[in-house]
């Protein structure tokens, strides 16, 4: 039975031990299939979603899932102190070391609470070791807890400055693109069929938000649990839409190179097939509904404004379609796993932004058009 519980402590702390460094210190994704935090967050949001499936969307579904991310961080944090804790009081009765209590008796659970205010550094005193083995292992176990408070103390304001990172981008595609965010109305905001280069200079800063994305959101997933302010919003309908518009111009904008676009296009594919894997969620066939006849709709909605897409409509749809399909079956699979709506692909008459609202009845014009007009007519 000692041996046993030797070899389990022993094998707890090289589980924990490795799990903390590849989820906190690592900068690079883990492919290997068995590891803690992995099952930890598949198993813990697989249980939390399922309320917030039966949920109608809304602020209430948004507000009940945004506790998930900051709450589980805690919750693993906890676990890994735990784990470390049992593990040392583990090794400890395994070697029977002895020590000095006030029921002088050596049984597992003295050895647990000998082993809890050493790794949390109380040192109460009414418990010590009393051979060479033992105050050994009482200062290593003293300077893991130590170590892993600092890397707590780090880890967390990392986490917290990412994500304000990412909401700051977000936040401005609701003035940008609508809200929720759509690509055809970046083209709309962006882009008058005169001048590209405003539009060129937002999607190069976007590429450089989803090259952000993609590397934090790998490095620390539990980024990805983080849900945005509004209900309309979220890392991954802002990661849709960018691709939307950029698949747009590829088919062909008069007066707009692709080549910028097939750039950022790309980034951002990389970025949807890397956390699908990364999440390993379930593959969704379904795509948005997007016929024929709503590309038709999208094409004559555009010219009106001065974009005109090149070629003959049948073959500029097989072509958007072509390139939707690229990174379509990703986002909805992350989306179903998430729970988070995308963006459509058309494009609504006087729809109204979040900025445009007011609890205090302060209405502004109907339309982010009407008031562009009203500002030039200004």
């Amino acid at each position: 039975m000692q041996i046993a519980a030797i070899i389990l402590g022993i094998l707890c702390l090289l589980v924990v031990v490795l799990d903390a460094f590849e989820t906190i210190v690592l900068p690079r994704r883990v492919v290997r299939r068995f590891r803690f935090t992995k099952i930890f967050y598949r198993l813990t949001w697989m249980v939390w979603a399922v309320p917030g499936r039966k949920m109608r969307e809304g602020n209430r579904r948004e507000y009940y899932l945004s506790f998930y991310g900051p709450l589980s961080l805690i919750i693993l944090l906890i676990l890994w102190a735990s784990i470390f804790i049992v593990a040392f009081a583990l090794i400890h009765w395994g070697l029977l070391l002895p020590i000095s209590s006030f029921a002088h008796t050596h049984s597992f659970g003295n050895y647990l609470y000998f082993s809890g205010t050493t790794f949390v550094t109380l040192g109460l005193g009414d418990i010590t070791p009393l051979s060479a083995m033992g105050r050994f292992m009482t200062v290593l176990e003293g300077g893991t807890g130590l170590g892993f408070l600092a890397l707590v103390i780090g880890y967390v304001p990392v986490i917290y400055q990412t994500f304000s990172r990412r909401e700051q981008n977000i936040s401005q595609l609701d003035a940008r693109a609508g809200t929720p965010p759509n690509g055809p109305e970046i083209l709309l905001r962006h882009y008058n069929g005169q001048q590209a280069a405003e539009l060129l200079q937002f999607l190069r800063d976007w590429e450089r938000w989803c090259a952000e994305l993609l590397e934090s959101h790998l490095s620390y997933p539990v980024l990805a649990y983080y849900r945005s302010q509004h209900e309309d919003q979220s890392w991954l309908a802002a990661l849709t839409a960018i691709l939307d518009v950029c698949a747009l111009i590829m088919v062909g904008v008069e007066g707009v190179s692709p080549k910028p676009a097939k750039f950022i296009f790309a980034l951002g594919r990389h970025a949807a097939v890397d956390l699908a894997q990364s999440f390993s969620v379930d593959r969704v066939v379904e795509q948005r509904s997007f016929s024929m006849d709503d590309f038709l709709d999208l094409r004559s909605n555009l010219a009106e404004h001065g974009i005109i897409l090149h070629d003959e409509p049948e073959v500029a749809e097989a072509r958007f379609k072509e390139l939707r399909g690229m990174y379509e079956p990703f986002v909805v699979s992350l989306s179903h796993y998430f729970l988070v709506r995308l963006p459509t692909l058309k494009i609504t008459a006087d729809r109204v932004d979040d900025w445009q609202t007011s609890a205090w009845d302060h209405f502004l014009p109907s339309s982010p058009h009407t008031l562009d007009r009203t500002m030039r007519r200004g």
